[in-house]
């Protein structure tokens, strides 16, 4: 939003300078920034009188100019310059730039300082000014002529708008800020003044409004409330320019003197207005109605649009003349040819109107006020303002009264404020007569009950408070935050929540990066071919978005498989380690006729060297083991022992895979990544490893008491080779668990596999080293063993396990 300061002052005083006054704005809420206009350079310019022009001496196209500017008439304080403008003469008030003014060079457009010049033998020292090289514009055919009324010798910045300006970021709550009104009532509450609102008084005819057209609104909720007056005999043409360069300071574009008035109010009060061509609405009806589906409608900007149900139009018996809240029809355009008028000002449904220019992509400064919730007691405040204008601008008579359909009056909330819940939300209380004070400068109605409650009613420009929190921001920002005392926190402490899925989730990540791999984070929203990665129920298509913002981001990911593998291809391109990843999040499993199935899942890979350094070099490949080990240090330190089967996976290479399962229950997989796989995804490896896990349900086996305290024995271990000839198809781990189920077994370790050559077919050789501790005493040679006997024995019974000879 900009706002002229020069507009700006004429509803408000403006005591601090205009740095000062947008500091101020920001600290209460609204970010300002000040842009300096035009007349920051203009301390060595003057209002100039030309009383003579008389042709150069030595150049045809060069004229010399005397100018008074000292305004006594006597021609003491008169200078003589040359000039090369066509249209000076004699009796013009000009911009007279005296040697040292900073101006714009009229050739180049660079900032320059006047200096005295020798032209064609000629001295001057001095400039009769151009709109261009005063910084008002582009015209530098000709010389700038001032009014009549322009008082000789003044300083220019005196006589013209300064076109300073504030540009204001408004957040989405504050529609009152979208006019300068509104900026108005900020730094009134400030400055502690009062807003002076303009005159919206004028001269009626004796023609009555209800005679002259008939108003109906089929849809109030959509149209709470609609006003609209009638001039006729109005004379369009260009408008005057104190409203044309207003207009041009805000950044709009003067168009005639009837659209820029609606413009004007519009910026003057953030209500949007629209002129229609009276003549325009058959009968003299205007019906306020809901389009209907597939209606055609053309905008003021030549555009087509099909409409819709429940799109609101403004239209008469027969046909659509407006789209209400946004744009105005083509067919009922102000013209030069127009003479009788209709000035609209209305209340459109916020929520309609947004979603009305969004499906037309149409974005007007009309809907973007409108999908800010107007109060209804700006249209009648507004129409009257743009009626008196037209009618001072334009000429024309008005028609008596104002035609207002409004069914449902709706008032202002009535908010009980307490002190005490100033407190609560603030941390503090201010007195109530400060309290009072700010309110009421920020044009609040507040009546006070007893000593800390407060009635309060806000202005019907503030359509953003209906609360108590609401007035307590008021307060606070108005005072100024930093006035609001830090104080520590009060009351009762917050119980600790227990969120078992939220703390597993964390530990888990906080182990995988531990272990030294890498979180990654990617889109919850796919393309197709990652849509399908995931184990969906046959039948079942992914979720799909309604609105997708492109074809990446088409549907609810299924998996996490495709964003990791695609983060380790662009990660081993840039960088020449090996790299271990990991993402863990949520995937949708779609369910019929359900909501999806919301599953937390951990995947992870392992690509490149395993060395990380030059000094580290390991020209091995992290394989399958890495990403094994970390899997099985990961649910280990969760109090769980994992145990694994062959298994086989579409993504994963046959004979490299397995179920990864804790207490019997299959949790996952891990294993090598299938070549075509690698080569799909563009991994610059052989190979690559990878691991995926459900962690809801490896939570589901986590105890609920994860570590107990056994104390160390005091006695020496002893160590065994146990070398066993079993069946090719009996797991290691199977060996194993029969191993350390003997009591003295502190743990086992396989050592050596093999297979062929001097065994019996179907055969292979498996050797561990077993650790033995007793708790009570130092273990003898026989005890020893007896134990390795006992476990002998188990194995043979178990899997047919013998010794090796």
């Amino acid at each position: 939003m900009r706002v002229p300061l020069s507009w700006l002052a004429e509803y408000v005083p403006l005591p601090l300078s205009p740095a000062e006054t947008a500091h101020r704005l920001t600290m209460a809420g609204l970010e300002t920034t000040y842009v300096p206009g035009a007349s920051a350079g203009w301390d060595n310019v003057v209002v100039g009188s030309v009383l003579e022009v008389s042709p150069h001496p030595n150049a045809d196209r060069l004229r010399l100019v005397t100018v008074d500017t000292d305004g006594g008439g006597t021609g003491t304080g008169a200078q003589t310059v040359v000039c090369g403008a066509p249209n000076v003469a004699p009796g013009q008030r000009i911009a007279f730039a005296r040697v040292g003014a900073r101006l714009i060079d009229g050739k180049t457009g660079e900032p320059m300082e006047l200096a005295a010049a020798t032209i064609r033998g000629v001295e001057s020292a001095g400039m009769v000014c151009s709109a261009k090289e005063l910084g008002l514009g582009d015209d530098h055919d000709g010389i700038l002529v001032l009014g009549d009324d322009a008082p000789v010798g003044s300083p220019l910045a005196d006589v013209m708008p300064s076109g300073d300006v504030f540009e204001i970021e408004v957040t989405a709550n504050r529609g009152d800020c979208l006019s300068i009104l509104g900026v108005a009532h900020e730094i009134a509450a400030f400055s502690e003044d009062v807003v002076t609102e303009p005159s919206a008084s004028y001269a009626e005819g004796t023609e009555d409004v209800a005679s002259a057209i008939t108003v109906v609104v089929e849809d109030a909720s959509l149209c709470p409330r609609y006003t609209a007056t009638v001039l006729r005999g109005v004379k369009v043409g260009p408008s005057p320019e104190w409203l044309a360069s207003r207009l041009e300071l805000a950044g709009q574009r003067p168009i005639n003197n009837i659209v820029d008035v609606t413009n004007y109010v519009m910026l003057e009060y953030g209500q949007p207005l629209h002129a229609f061509d009276l003549t325009q609405f058959a009968r003299a009806t205007v019906v306020v109605r809901p389009a209907r589906e597939g209606e055609r409608f053309e905008a003021l900007d030549g555009v087509e649009h099909t409409l819709k149900p429940p799109m609101l139009l403004i239209a008469d018996p027969e046909r659509a003349l407006g789209l209400a809240g946004v744009i105005g029809g083509k067919n009922s355009e102000t013209t030069a040819a127009t003479t009788d008028v209709l000035v609209e000002s209305a209340t459109f449904d916020a929520i309609n109107t947004r979603r009305t220019a969004a499906a037309l992509h149409i974005r007007t400064e009309a809907s973007l006020r409108f999908e800010k919730r107007l109060n209804p007691e700006l249209a009648e405040r507004a129409v009257r303002r743009a009626t008196a204008l037209i009618l001072e601008t334009a000429g024309g008579v008005a028609a008596r009264g104002v035609s207002d359909t409004y069914p449902v009056a709706i008032e202002a909330p009535k908010i009980l404020f307490t002190g005490t819940q100033m407190r609560r939300v603030l941390g503090a209380k201010f007195p109530q007569t400060q309290v009072i004070s700010v309110l009421r400068s920020l044009g609040f109605k507040v009546d006070a009950i007893d000593e800390d409650k407060l009635l309060v009613v806000p202005p019907y420009w503030r359509t953003d408070v209906s609360i108590v929190e609401d007035v307590i921001e008021e307060v606070a920002r108005t005072v100024g935050y930093d006035t609001v005392p830090a104080e520590p926190l009060a009351g009762r402490v917050p119980e600790y929540l227990h969120q078992p899925e939220r703390e597993l989730r964390e530990e888990v990540r906080d182990l995988l990066v531990a272990s030294g791999m890498h979180d990654t984070i990617s889109y919850t929203l796919v393309g197709g071919a990652d849509a399908a990665l995931g184990a969906v129920p046959n039948g079942l298509e992914p979720l799909r978005v309604v609105n997708p913002l492109s074809r990446e981001q088409e549907f609810l990911r299924t998996s996490l498989r495709g964003a990791v593998l695609r983060a380790a291809a662009t990660g081993i391109r840039q960088s020449p380690a090996g790299v271990s990843l990991f993402e863990m999040g949520r995937v949708f499993l779609p369910r019929e006729g359900e909501l999806p199935e919301e599953r937390e899942v951990a995947v992870g890979v392992f690509a490149g060297p395993r060395g990380r350094s030059l000094w580290d070099a390991d020209e091995r490949s992290l394989d399958f083991y890495d990403a094994k080990g970390v899997v099985e240090a990961l649910i280990g330190r969760l109090g769980v022992v994992p145990t694994f089967e062959r298994a086989t996976d579409e993504m994963l290479h046959p004979g490299r895979t397995a179920r990864v399962l804790a207490n019997g229950t299959p949790i996952g997989v891990v294993g090598e990544l299938h070549p075509s796989v690698v080569a799909s995804y563009d991994l610059p490896v052989d190979g690559a490893a990878f691991f995926e896990l459900d962690v809801g349900r490896l939570g589901e086996q986590v105890p609920q008491l994860r570590h107990h305290f056994e104390p160390f024995s005091r006695y020496p271990a002893a160590m065994r080779d146990l070398a066993l000839v079993v069946d090719d198809d009996v797991p290691s781990e199977r060996l194993q668990a029969i191993i350390e189920q003997h009591p003295l077994v502190v743990s086992s370790t396989l050592f050596d596999l093999f297979s062929g050559a001097g065994l019996t077919a179907g055969k292979k050789s498996v050797a561990y080293r077993l650790e033995l501790q007793s708790t009570t005493g130092t273990l003898s040679a026989a005890e020893l063993s007896e134990a390795v006997a006992a476990i002998t024995e188990q194995l043979a019974k178990d899997t047919g396990a013998t010794l090796r000879a």
